[in-house]
C-alpha cells in the first residue's frame, strides 16, 4: 500500500481550478476502463473530479490505475486540462486531471450497498454501515448544513453579547416531562446522576449568578418513544436573558432566524413573524403547532347543527361539546366513498365516534346524514362550511378538545393526500398565551403545561388557588410548517410565587426541597428578572435541509427502539462492572 509521504493534497475534488498542477485525494466513485483509456471519478465532501489516464501516461501509473476499484482511497497528482466529454451535472464537469502520480492509500472490499445519491437500500442496512452511508453526498450536505447552522448561531449570539457556557452533563434527576436517563454512581452506592433533559435549572442559576446572557449548543436526553422528529439525544440552541420581557426574547430569536436563513439558504424571512394565541390556533387549526402553508381551517357548525335531529350532533351539543368541520376544496374526485371510509377509521383511532361528510360531486350533494335533515338545513351547513360543487366537508361532533384535535389531524392527512402543501416554503408562527395548567385525567389533578418555573401572566396570578383553568403563562412557542421548533418563557424569580406555584402543582414541602431545593434557596439571594428559550437544532436542520427524519441530519442516530445499529448499543455489560456499581439485572 502506498503512503502520502512527499505528496500533500492541494485542492478538494469539487474545487479544482481550470488549470495548473494539483494534488487531490478522495474515494473512488466510479472506474471506466476503456482499454487504452481509464477514467476514475474521485469523490470527497465537496464533489467529484475526473482523473484521466491514456497511452501517454507512464505505464506503471497506468497499470496501477487499472487495479483501482470503487471506494479505494487515492491520492493523485496531475495537470488540469479541458475535458472532451463534458458533464454539466458536476461542478468540475468541464475539466479533468491528467494524472502524473497515483498513490493507492487504501483498498476497499465490495460495499454492502452502492455509494450513490439515490439509494433504495433498506434503512436498517444503511444504519448498520452508517460510516458508508455518510459517504453519500445528500447526507454529507445535511451534516455540513448542520455545521453552518451551528456556526451562524454562535456568531449571532456572540455578536449580541451572549456568553457561551457549558452546563453539567451529569445532574440531579428533576421532573421535566419525560423519563430521565440515569447514570449510577460508583462512589455513592445507590445514588444516580441523570442526563439532562434540558439545562433549564442551570441556565436560570446562571442568570442569578449575574451572567446576564447565556448561550449553549446543549446536548439533551429524554428516555421516551421515538418518531421521525424525535431522538433520545438531541441538541438545542439554548439561551437565557436577564432584564427582559417576552418581546425581547422573541425579537432576539427573530433576528437569529432572519440571519440564519439569509446566510445559509439565501432566503429572506419577513419580520416580524406572525403571532397567534394558543386558543386561536386550536380553534382554527386543531393544533398548537399549526401548519399554515395551506388553508382548510376548522369551521364551527354548532349553531347551524343545533336544530338538526341527528343523534351524534345532538349528543355532543347536549354534553357541552361542539360540531365542527373542515372543507376540502376540489377534493371530491380524491375522496371517494372508499377513501372516506378509510379516513373514518383513522379518526376513530383518534378517539372520536365517527365522521360525517358531505361529498358534492353531482348537482345534488351526497350527505351521509341526509335523512335526518329538514328542508334548508343542508344548504345552511354548506353555506357555513363555505362548500361548493367539487368539495368534501368532513364533520366531527364530540367533546370540543377532542373534536378540534381530531379535525387538526384529519386536516393534515387530507392535505397530504391532496398534495396541496407547498414544499419550498417556510411559514414561521409564534404561538402565545398558553394555558398555565392542563388537566391530567389519569392523576385527576392539574399539571404544568410548561415547566414549573414559567411565569404566569400578571392578571392571572389571582386565580392560582381558585381557578387554575383561568391561568395563562408568559410562554411562547416558535412553530415552522407544523413543527414545534422552540419553546420559551419568562421565568418566576419571586421566591414566594415559586413556592405558591409548586403548591398549586400538588408538590409537598419535602418534594420541593428534594427536587428543587438548591434553586429555591438561590432565589432567596436575589434574582434578576429573566427568561429564555431553546431552539431545536436538529429539527431546524431537518426543516432547512428538507429532510424527512432527524436521522437524515444526525451523524449517528438511534432507531425507533432507541438502539444504534452500527455499534449495537445499548449492550449488556459484564457482571464485574455491575457489581462495582452495586447493580443487579433482574431477569424477566
Amino acid at each position: 500500500m502506498d503512503t502520502m509521504k512527499g505528496l500533500k493534497r492541494t485542492h478538494y475534488c469539487g474545487e479544482v481550478p481550470e488549470s495548473g498542477e494539483v494534488v487531490v485525494g478522495g474515494y473512488v466513485q466510479k472506474v471506466r476502463d476503456l482499454g487504452n483509456l481509464i477514467f476514475i471519478d474521485l469523490r470527497d465532501r465537496t464533489g467529484i473530479v475526473q482523473l484521466a489516464f491514456d497511452d501517454t501516461t507512464d505505464r506503471t501509473i497506468f497499470e496501477k490505475a487499472g487495479t483501482v476499484r470503487t471506494e479505494f482511497v487515492l491520492l493523485a497528482k496531475g495537470n488540469v486540462r479541458e475535458r472532451e466529454s463534458k458533464n454539466a451535472d458536476i461542478k468540475t464537469g468541464n475539466i479533468e486531471i491528467f494524472v502524473t502520480e497515483l498513490r493507492i492509500l487504501a483498498k476497499a472490499q465490495t460495499t454492502p450497498f452502492e455509494i450513490v445519491d439515490d439509494l433504495n437500500t433498506n434503512e436498517e442496512l444503511r444504519l448498520k454501515y452508517r460510516y458508508l452511508d455518510l459517504r453519500r453526498a445528500p447526507l454529507q450536505k445535511n451534516i455540513m448544513m448542520r455545521s453552518k447552522i451551528s456556526k451562524v448561531a454562535r456568531d449571532y449570539f456572540s455578536d449580541n453579547g451572549f456568553i457561551e457556557i457549558e452546563t453539567p452533563m451529569m445532574i440531579k434527576s428533576t421532573p421535566e416531562g419525560a423519563r430521565d436517563y440515569l447514570v449510577p454512581s460508583r462512589i455513592h452506592p445507590g445514588s444516580f446522576y441523570a442526563l439532562p433533559q434540558s439545562p433549564q435549572i442551570y441556565k436560570q442559576l446562571l442568570m442569578i449568578s449575574g451572567f446576564d446572557r447565556y448561550i449553549q449548543l446543549a446536548r439533551c436526553f429524554r428516555d421516551e418513544d421515538l418518531r421521525a422528529d424525535r431522538q433520545p439525544e438531541f441538541t438545542q440552541i439554548d439561551l437565557e436573558m436577564s432584564f427582559v420581557e417576552q418581546d425581547d426574547i422573541m425579537n432576539m430569536a427573530e433576528g437569529f432566524i432572519k440571519k440564519l436563513f439569509a446566510e445559509v439558504l439565501g432566503r429572506d424571512i419577513p419580520m416580524p413573524l406572525p403571532r397567534m394565541s394558543y386558543t386561536e390556533a386550536l380553534e382554527r387549526f386543531g393544533s398548537d403547532k399549526p401548519d399554515t402553508r395551506f388553508g382548510m381551517e376548522i369551521t364551527d357548525l354548532t349553531a347551524v347543527a343545533g336544530d338538526i335531529d341527528f343523534v351524534p350532533f345532538r349528543t355532543a351539543i347536549e354534553n357541552g361539546g361542539s360540531v365542527r368541520c373542515i372543507t376540502a376544496k376540489n377534493a371530491a374526485s380524491t375522496f371517494t366513498r372508499k377513501a372516506i371510509d378509510k379516513l373514518t377509521e383513522y379518526v376513530k383511532g383518534l378517539g372520536v365516534k365517527g365522521l360525517a361528510y358531505i361529498r358534492w360531486v353531482e348537482d345534488a350533494p351526497n350527505c351521509s346524514f341526509a335523512k335526518f335533515l329538514a328542508e334548508g338545513q343542508l344548504d345552511a351547513i354548506l353555506a357555513a362550511a363555505g362548500a361548493e360543487k367539487g368539495d368534501v366537508v368532513f364533520i366531527i361532533a364530540d367533546k370540543t378538545p377532542l373534536t378540534l384535535s381530531s379535525l387538526g389531524a384529519l386536516r393534515l392527512t387530507a392535505a397530504k393526500q391532496l398534495d396541496i402543501i407547498p414544499k419550498d416554503k417556510f411559514n414561521f408562527l409564534w404561538i402565545t398565551q398558553f394555558p398555565f395548567f392542563e388537566w391530567n385525567e389519569d392523576t385527576q389533578h392539574w399539571d404544568a403545561m410548561h415547566h414549573p418555573f414559567t411565569m404566569p401572566m400578571d392578571e392571572c396570578i389571582q386565580y392560582l388557588d381558585t381557578a387554575p383553568e383561568k391561568v395563562f403563562a408568559k410562554a411562547f412557542d416558535l412553530v415552522v410548517n407544523g413543527t414545534e421548533l422552540s419553546s420559551g418563557s419568562i421565568r418566576i424569580t419571586d421566591y414566594e410565587l415559586q413556592q405558591k406555584m409548586f403548591e398549586a402543582l400538588g408538590l409537598t414541602d419535602e418534594e420541593i426541597a428534594t427536587k428543587f431545593g438548591f434553586l429555591v434557596e438561590a432565589y432567596k439571594y436575589g434574582a434578576a428578572p429573566h427568561g429564555g428559550m431553546g431552539i431545536g437544532l436538529d429539527r431546524l436542520c431537518m426543516m432547512m435541509c428538507g429532510a424527512d427524519s432527524l436521522r437524515d441530519v444526525t451523524a449517528f442516530p438511534k432507531v425507533q427502539n432507541a438502539s444504534e445499529l452500527m455499534s449495537s448499543c445499548p449492550a449488556p455489560v459484564d457482571k464485574e462492572s455491575l457489581d462495582i456499581l452495586g447493580i443487579a439485572v433482574k431477569e424477566d
